[in-house]
């Protein structure tokens, strides 16, 4: 195999901040300026002005002249200002009510926890890809190598399908993983929200590389006996970012059906995923992934906003399929001899960071201060229309947001965030431990991070999120939440998590961001 296909495990983002895209720009101010946002902004001065006129002609006593005036037959100009101030009261009232968003809220959302056999610390993993006997003594050695320096801890979770000798790759087992992860998971949220399968009207199930038939969505429905007339989907082959688009399919579908919920399902499986070959570029993933799972309720019922844990502010989502390089960095295939698995290419550091560019230039003009847009814009123009040579301006993206959900793709994409965003530690730091207790539990990955912050950090009413997600395709999707109350409460997930213990294993490795954590 050629070498040169391997992703290095230190490869770094190109330094996407020496270029922008004006179209992303562009991007952003269309979802700003959208027909909603303009019409409030007109319709609300128009009411206002309406307002103010009507109670000028209330102090003027014309209001009180209004009906003697009916009684004649001669129509003066006062009656007609009242008559026109009504109007466009009314007018501008109907318009705000009719171009309004409906609110979206996080009612509650549960992460999976695998029992104590499904651990899989590293002695296990290693015995168990030996025993396989399906690896070369280089390709065994090379995956020892890659776990050592992931950032895993020594308590993510393989499925038993996996971990047995032999392993036992089938469909059966494959649904049984799924069954056992998320039917738990979607359990413990009705539990934790009292609300029952019935009232579901909406579900979304997004899982990248298993979708048998009947669709996983049918499994969910037929186990919890959802109702016949449900709106349901199934993602299938978007990848580690797919939760956002969840979210996003999901908030659509609330705009059209009033006071709904929707259950949002994110998970991966890695019962039929996983790969016996000896292609090291297609070993990367066997390192990386491991079990998980996270449920999600959705809501636009007004009445659900005390309970409610967030309210979701932006999605904005970003895919460069079109770009043959993007298409193929993450791509499924048989190798030389058959052995189906993920092949991961050289080229998916720059493509993640060019897609990160992409979709932060756009999300930026929907959360950046006003002062943070303004200089960047004037940068901008100074170095595009006058061409001075100045450097970029890079947006101080700590204004906008005040915790960070980072997908945990691998420990090197999350230093690079942190690097380029010029984020501090205590806001990745959420991500890397996520990345150490859990793996890469693909697009679930951003819940265990949002698991996390409620329980060791604690998140105050008023601060805003912003997960984001990375996955094949390419893309990058990002969703920003509102948070509604005081979160304080631990999660199952997070019980005895020894975060020192965290910190302390990953300053043994090499090329360790250590900057203290606050």
């Amino acid at each position: 195999m050629n070498e040169q296909a391997v992703p290095v495990p230190g490869e770094r983002f190109p330094d996407y901040r020496r270029s922008v895209g004006l179209k992303y720009v562009k991007y952003g101010f269309d979802v700003l300026l959208s027909p909603s946002f303009l019409g409030t902004v007109v319709a609300l001065p128009a009411a206002a002005f309406g307002a103010l006129e009507l109670a000028n002609l209330y102090r003027q006593g014309e209001l009180q002249r209004l009906v003697r005036v009916a009684q004649q037959t001669e129509i003066t100009l006062d009656v007609i200002t009242v008559i026109v101030c009504v109007s466009l009261l009314s007018l501008a009232m109907l318009t705000y009510y009719a171009l309004r968003q409906r609110p979206v809220y996080l009612v509650d959302f549960a992460v999976y926890q695998a029992p104590e056999s499904w651990s899989c610390p590293y002695t296990r993993f290693n015995n168990g890809s030996r025993n396989c006997k399906k690896f070369t003594p280089e390709n065994l050695e090379f995956q020892e190598k890659i776990l050592a320096r992931s950032g895993l801890g020594q308590q993510t979770y393989l499925p038993p399908a996996v971990a047995s000798n032999p392993p036992m790759i089938n469909m059966e087992k494959a649904r049984e993983e799924f069954e056992t992860v998320m039917f738990s998971t979607v359990q413990d949220l009705f539990d934790k929200t009292g609300v029952r399968p019935k009232d579901i009207r909406i579900l979304v199930v997004n899982c990248s590389l298993f979708n048998p038939t009947p669709s996983l969505a049918a499994m969910v429905i037929n186990h919890f006996k959802l109702r016949s007339n449900i709106i349901s989907y199934n993602l299938s082959g978007m990848g580690c970012g797919s939760s956002p688009v969840s979210i996003d399919l999901a908030r659509q579908m609330l705009q059209l059906h009033p006071s709904s919920y929707a259950l949002v399902l994110s998970t991966e499986n890695i019962t039929q995923n996983w790969y016996f070959g000896n292609e090291k570029a297609m070993l990367m993933p066997n390192c990386l992934f491991r079990v998980g799972g996270a449920a999600m309720l959705l809501s636009n019922r007004r009445r659900d906003s005390l309970r409610a844990k967030y309210e979701l502010l932006h999605t904005v989502r970003t895919h460069l399929g079109a770009n043959d390089s993007a298409y193929k960095c993450i791509y499924q295939m048989e190798d030389d001899v058959g052995e189906m698995g993920v092949r991961l290419s050289k080229e998916l550091m720059a493509v993640a960071g060019e897609a990160l560019k992409a979709n932060i230039t756009t999300l930026g003009p929907l959360v950046l201060p006003i002062s943070e847009q303004v200089l960047f814009v004037t940068n901008l123009v100074l170095r595009k229309v006058f061409k001075r040579k100045i450097k970029p301006y890079i947006p101080d993206f700590k204004l906008a947001f005040d915790r960070v959900c980072i997908h945990t793709g691998g420990r090197a994409v999350i230093d690079e965030i942190e690097k380029q965003l010029k984020l501090t530690p205590d806001m990745v730091e959420p991500s890397r431990a996520t990345l150490y207790r859990y793996g890469n539990t693909s697009s679930s990955s951003i819940w265990y991070v949002l698991s996390y912050l409620e329980s060791h950090v604690g998140l105050k009413r008023g601060e805003r999120i912003w997960q984001m997600g990375f996955g094949s395709g390419f893309k990058c999707n990002s969703a920003v939440w509102r948070v509604r109350r005081r979160l304080n409460k631990m999660h199952p997930a997070w019980e005895g998590f020894d975060v020192k213990e965290m910190r302390d294993h990953l300053a043994t490795l090499p090329n360790h961001l250590t900057r203290k954590v606050q």
